[in-house]
């Protein structure tokens, strides 16, 4: 804190200055936070049923106003320095005892550049400057310490510690690399690929499966809905993937490219995971009655919602919805192919009881069925990949339990290291006389203390892993696998049940009227994902209710 008496504020420069330092409070809370949220392995919104992409919006909310507050807090301090003509002296010191303005300088600075460019405009044309920029948050919070001190850096430190461990966690779980088993070409500019996974490996529709390809990038990782269901695949796991920024364009490249090869078993491609993270249970079961909204490629989610819902219909112990209204809309009619996984279920439309309706906004064919629409689209084949450089499959994150043990180990193990280094090394000042010690002397044992805690449990996590490995239990074998499927759009008479519009959008008004009268007036759970503008007119049509229905109304995220 700025020494008041030698400042000699007047009472309008002091209360500012309270105010400058309360902002300060304030973005250290927001710190204390900020990391939660992102948490993957370890996240406590996957307990309350939250999706990883909309936990994320927690992270932006309190780093926009983590920003907001610190900017407040070095704008009204460097203004008390520049009316009492102090800001040559303070502005560079970095005194031995107190606070470090200059390392709350470098502080403000780089969370000035993370926020930047973490900017939507900026992250979707530039995502590899976000990405690499975002990584700054070490030199954030290590000169955060230096200028809070240890006591406010505890203050944030369980935030700081888990993400930490979580972090390492998923590292430690995205080796060593597998590899894509084949992979599908669709005619909207999207692939779909098929990975291995461990069979005692079990997720919940909805969940996201992060991606690496070293090929491409060695430290970009993105994020994707998984579209298959642990209940139909036991030994693979599917994504869709729509090809539109520099990294999935280049996927789409190389598997066109290996496509295109005259070799029966194209190369291996390596793949590194993490994941799958999803919410605890499923909660779209407990309906009677579900309406599906999507549009574009936001119908990954869904896939594995009706292929779930289709692996339950011959267990009469389990609960599933009696009906389901499934409102798909895209711009041109070959999107529909992203269909194909659910084919099965739309044409066993009596035991499914399922009902279809497909807009296309940009085309006008009038009289025409989604039977002859799915006729005209093109074959998809699979190109399957060779699988001799790795042998293991996904499998998935260890359990809260087991991440809760690790982290109160590591606790354990922190504590005991900054008890040592308080007792053995930090030498209290007895007399008055003596030299007090250096408050970076301070953080940087805090600084260690943190280092060793972290990558002694990371060596134990290591270990464990290496015996698993060591027995099988993440391997796969290619005798056992079972084979893919090949793509085919035969169409059924059945498809005349589902019905398809040229031309317009869906007027969800009449959809939920119609909807209503079909149901008899019992609970329906709305589930839409899409373009935020479908979710906001779902969204204000389900405020509308006329109809003496209760609408259950969830949003579901493919991107973050």
């Amino acid at each position: 804190m700025i020494p008041v008496k030698s400042f000699k504020l007047i009472p309008w420069q002091y209360k500012l200055f309270r105010m400058a330092t309360r902002c300060g409070l304030l973005a250290e809370a927001c710190l204390a936070l900020i990391l939660l949220p992102i948490l993957r392995g370890m996240s406590i919104f996957r307990l309350l049923g939250i999706q990883f992409e909309a936990s994320v919006r927690y992270h932006i909310c309190l780093g926009t106003a983590m920003i907001f507050f610190a900017t407040l807090h070095g704008a009204g301090t460097l203004f008390i320095w520049g009316v009492k003509h102090r800001i040559q002296d303070e502005m560079w010191k970095w005194q031995k005892t107190g606070r470090i303005y200059l390392a709350g300088e470098i502080t403000l600075i780089t969370g000035l550049v993370i926020s930047i460019t973490a900017l939507p405009q900026i992250r979707r044309k530039w995502f590899q400057a976000f990405y690499y920029s975002h990584h700054l948050y070490i030199v954030f919070i290590v000169f955060f310490l230096f200028h809070g001190g240890d006591r406010h850096f505890y203050m944030v430190f369980p935030g700081v510690f888990l993400f930490a461990l979580d972090k390492l966690l998923r590292i430690i779980q995205s080796r060593p690399e597998t590899c894509i088993l084949s992979a599908r070409v669709f005619p909207s500019n999207a692939i779909e690929l098929t990975l291995p996974k461990d069979p005692r490996l079990k997720y919940t529709p909805t969940s996201v499966i992060f991606l690496k390809i070293p090929s491409i990038s060695k430290s970009q990782w993105h994020p994707f809905s998984i579209t298959s269901s642990s209940s139909v695949d036991k030994n693979s796991i599917s994504i869709i993937i729509k090809c539109e920024g520099q990294w999935t364009s280049s996927l789409y490249n190389q598997i066109h490219a290996e496509k295109e090869s005259e070799s029966d078993l194209r190369k291996c491609i390596p793949i590194a995971t993490e994941g799958p993270y999803g919410p605890a249970s499923l909660d779209f079961l407990r309906y009677d009655n579900l309406l599906l909204v999507a549009g574009g490629i936001g119908l990954t989610p869904f896939l594995s919602i009706l292929q779930e819902i289709g692996s339950k219909l011959n267990n009469s112990r389990n609960k599933y919805p009696s009906r389901i209204q499934f409102i798909y809309t895209v711009k041109n009619s070959h999107e529909i192919c992203l269909l194909e996984p659910i084919l099965d279920q739309l044409l066993d439309v009596e035991q499914f009881h399922i009902k279809l309706k497909v807009f296309v906004t940009r085309e006008n064919q009038p009289s025409t069925t989604l039977r002859e629409v799915l006729k005209d689209l093109p074959d998809m084949q699979t190109t399957n990949f060779s699988t001799t450089h790795s042998s293991y499959a996904t499998c998935g994150p260890e359990s809260l339990t087991w991440m809760a043990t690790i982290a109160m180990f590591s606790s354990i193990i922190f504590l005991l290291l900054l008890s040592f280094f308080n007792h053995f090394v930090v030498s209290p000042a007895k007399k008055p006389s003596q030299e007090k010690n250096s408050t970076s002397q301070m953080d940087l044992l805090l600084i260690c203390s943190f280092f060793i805690a972290v990558v002694f449990s990371g060596l134990v996590v290591i270990i464990i892993r290496w015996k698993r490995l060591r027995k099988g239990f993440l391997s796969f074998s290619n005798e056992k696998r079972q084979p893919i499927k090949q793509s085919s759009l035969e169409v059924d008479k059945a498809l005349d049940e589902h019905g398809i519009h040229f031309g317009r959008r869906p007027n969800f008004q009449d959809i939920f009227s119609n909807f209503t009268k079909e149901c008899g007036g019992s609970e329906i759970g709305v589930l839409v994902c899409g373009p935020e503008t479908m979710k906001q007119n779902l969204a204000s049509a389900c405020k509308l209710n006329t109809w003496k229905t209760n609408f259950c109304f969830h949003s579901l995220n493919f991107t973050l």
